[in-house]
């Protein structure tokens, strides 16, 4: 069985998390297969079709998208793959994650911000909060025909479904499907950084770190909520102002 990570990555922002999200598994998981789909074989001076690293293969994103996620995770070169955002960095070698995919079909997290009234909307069931939606940041699974089928179904699904966001449609999904899915603990997607210091070593040790400061620097994640009140208050004036956070 092949084992390796996967990152999707559409515009040169992404590619550039992408490499240093690469350089931390190469650090922690020495030896590891890294993938990367990209709209773009060259970034900054490097040319990936002449040399893939810190990747060990690069290949070519057509149509992107800002979820081209969706449309590619089918695609994995693995036969056990985990895929993770570019936003991420590892903390520690997670390569034991790969056991999970000896008992379950896929693992994934439940998503942290399930309360926001952003993400509460429905797609065509209306479901329990006891099952909320799983974070797509963080996904290990396996190629078999099952899984791909599913991974298919969501991508249509996403491109029909008309939302901004992808875990609408994945949850679901995961709710209607018959996949073995076990539910990764937290410290394998850490989502705020507020964790690594609340944590005691008796509670968990963060291996994956998923944050969204790793796109747009310390200072864009430090003002970026008053930036989006001030657009709000903008508005209200009739001034409107692309976002740029």
């Amino acid at each position: 069985m092949t084992q390796g990570i996967l990152y999707i990555a559409a515009g040169e922002k992404y590619i550039k998390a992408a490499i240093e999200s690469a350089i931390s598994v190469r650090r922690h998981c020495p030896g590891l297969a890294i993938h990367l789909f990209a709209d773009s074989q060259k970034y900054a001076s490097t040319d990936f079709s002449r040399d893939p690293y810190p990747f060990t293969s690069v290949e070519q994103i057509n149509n992107p998208h800002r979820r081209s996620k969706v449309d590619y995770l089918p695609r994995t070169p693995f036969d056990h793959t985990l895929y993770l955002d570019t936003d991420t960095r590892l903390n520690t070698d997670i390569r034991p994650m790969f056991v999970l995919l000896e008992r379950f079909d896929i693992a994934l997290n439940h998503a942290h911000r399930r309360n926001d009234p952003t993400r509460l909307g429905t797609w065509r069931l209306q479901l329990p909060g006891a099952f909320p939606q799983h974070n797509g940041g963080v996904i290990l699974y396996r190629k078999t025909t099952e899984v791909i089928d599913f991974l298919e179904q969501w991508r249509d699904a996403f491109h029909s479904a008309g939302f901004q966001q992808d875990q609408m449609t994945l949850r679901e999904l995961l709710w209607l499907s018959n996949l073995r899915m076990a539910v990764l603990p937290p410290e394998f997607n850490v989502r705020y950084i507020k964790y690594r210091t609340w944590w005691t070593k008796a509670e968990a040790l963060p291996q994956i770190y998923h944050l969204q400061r790793l796109h747009i620097g310390w200072l864009g994640w430090l003002v970026k909520p008053w930036y989006r009140r001030g657009l709000k208050l903008l508005a209200k004036f009739g001034i409107h102002c692309e976002k740029r956070l």
